[in-house]
C-alpha cells in the first residue's frame, strides 16, 4: 500500500515552560478539535486521540473529541490512538464508535491496546494483575461484536450476553488495529488475530524494533490471516518545521517537560538532556523531528526497516503552543505527505510489475 500519514494527540493540559501559563481544558479541548480540522484541509489521512484519565489531559472521552471533529471534516479517518480496551466494556466501545462512524460517513477506527497509562485500571476497579488476561478477553469480544449481531459470549470480567442485539452496526465495518509497545507476545497475537498493528515508538535506535514484525508477520502467516489485514504502522514523538533547527528548538522544551511530567506516573517521569535530544533527531534515532525533507527521509527509513504503510506523528507532545502545532500539521499535510506518497506509490508499482 502507499503510506498513509497521520498526526494522533493526547491533549496534554501542560505549563508552558516558556510562558508558565497552563491552558484550560476548555483551550486544549478547542485547540483539539482545530488541529484535527486542519489536518483535513491539508490532506492528513488519519488523526487519532489517546485516551487518558488525568487532570493533566483532556481526552477521557476520545469518542466525543471524534465526534465533535467529524462535524468539521469531510474526508480524514477518526481514531483513538488508543482506546485502553483493558479497562473498557467492548460493548460500549463498539456502540461509541459505530456512532461515530456513521456520524462520520464511515471514517472510524480503533486502535485498541493493554493501555501503558494504568490510572484507568483502579478508577473502573480492575486488578493489574489481569493486566494482560482482561485485553485478550476484551479484544476477543469486541471483534465478536463488531463480526456478528446478534451476540453471545460469555467471560470472567463482564456479564455474559445471550443473543445480545448490539446497535448501531458501523457502514464501514469498523477498522480494528492492534497497539503494541516492545513486547514479542504482542506483536504475536495481532498476528495470530490477523490485526493490522500499530507499533508504538518512543526512543532509541530506530531499528530497535524490527524483530517485532518478523514475529507479527510470521504469526500472521501460520493462522492463514487474509494478506490485505497484514499491516504495520508506527506511532512516533516527532515534530517537522521550516528548518531542522527550527524543529528542534521548538519541540525540545515541550518533549522534555512532557517526558517529566506527563509520563505514565510509575515513578517521577525522567528528564533528557538537549544533547540526548539532539543525538535521538539524526538519522538512527527515533523520533521524526526536522525539516520536510529530514522527516520524509526518516519516514522512509522506517518504511524500509519496518515495511510500515502507516505512519501517525505525535507533535505537540508536553504542550507545544497551538500556533507551532498548526504549522507543523500544515508542513506535515503539504509538504512532506505529497512526496511520501508518490514515493511510495512508486514502491508499489515496482514490486505489482515483480
Amino acid at each position: 500500500m502507499t503510506m498513509e500519514i497521520g498526526a494522533l494527540t493526547f491533549g496534554e493540559v501542560t505549563a508552558d515552560p516558556r510562558t508558565g501559563k497552563t491552558p484550560s481544558a476548555r483551550a486544549r479541548l478547542h485547540d483539539t478539535i482545530e488541529q484535527i480540522r486542519l489536518a483535513d484541509e491539508v490532506g492528513l489521512d488519519i488523526f487519532g486521540v489517546g485516551e487518558h484519565h488525568r487532570s493533566d489531559f483532556i481526552a477521557s472521552a476520545p469518542s466525543i473529541i471524534l465526534a465533535a471533529a467529524a462535524s468539521v471534516t469531510r474526508n480524514i479517518k477518526l481514531s483513538s490512538a488508543v482506546t485502553v480496551l483493558s479497562s473498557d466494556d467492548p460493548v460500549r466501545v463498539y456502540e461509541q464508535f459505530a456512532t461515530l462512524d456513521l456520524l462520520s460517513d464511515g471514517r472510524a477506527e480503533i486502535m485498541a491496546g493493554r493501555g501503558s497509562y494504568t490510572e484507568s485500571f483502579p478508577l473502573f476497579g480492575y486488578d493489574l494483575q489481569d493486566y494482560s488476561d482482561l485485553f485478550d478477553e476484551k479484544l476477543e469480544l469486541l471483534l465478536r461484536i463488531r463480526n456478528h449481531n446478534h451476540v453471545s459470549w460469555s467471560g470472567r470480567f463482564r456479564a455474559a450476553l445471550k443473543n445480545a442485539d448490539i446497535s448501531p452496526r458501523a457502514q464501514s465495518g469498523l477498522p480494528v488495529w492492534q497497539a503494541v509497545g516492545g513486547t514479542p507476545s504482542s506483536a504475536v497475537h495481532a498476528g495470530r488475530l490477523g490485526l493490522p498493528m500499530m507499533i508504538a515508538f518512543l526512543a532509541g535506535p530506530i531499528g530497535a524494533h524490527v524483530h517485532m514484525v518478523d514475529y507479527y508477520r510470521s504469526a500472521a502467516a501460520q493462522s492463514g490471516a487474509a494478506p490485505d489485514s497484514v499491516r504495520v504502522g508506527a506511532s512516533v514523538h516527532g515534530f517537522v518545521g521550516p528548518t531542522s533547527q527550527s524543529a528542534r528548538d521548538t519541540m525540545f522544551p515541550y518533549f522534555s517537560k512532557g517526558m517529566k511530567e506527563n509520563n505514565h506516573q510509575r515513578g517521577d517521569g525522567f528528564e533528557i538532556s538537549r544533547p540526548a535530544f539532539d543525538a535521538q533527531a539524526t538519522p538512527g534515532g527515533m523520533p521524526v523531528v526536522g525539516s520536510p525533507q529530514e522527516v520524509i527521509d526518516k519516514i522512509m527509513t522506517y518504511r524500509q526497516l519496518y515495511g510500515i504503510d502507516r505512519i501517525m506523528l505525535q507533535m505537540g507532545f508536553g504542550g507545544v503552543p497551538q500556533k507551532e502545532h498548526l504549522q507543523a500539521i500544515e508542513l506535515l499535510g503539504t509538504k512532506v505527505a505529497p512526496v511520501l506518497r508518490q514515493e511510495t506509490s512508486m514502491d508499489v508499482e515496482i514490486n505489482e510489475e515483480r
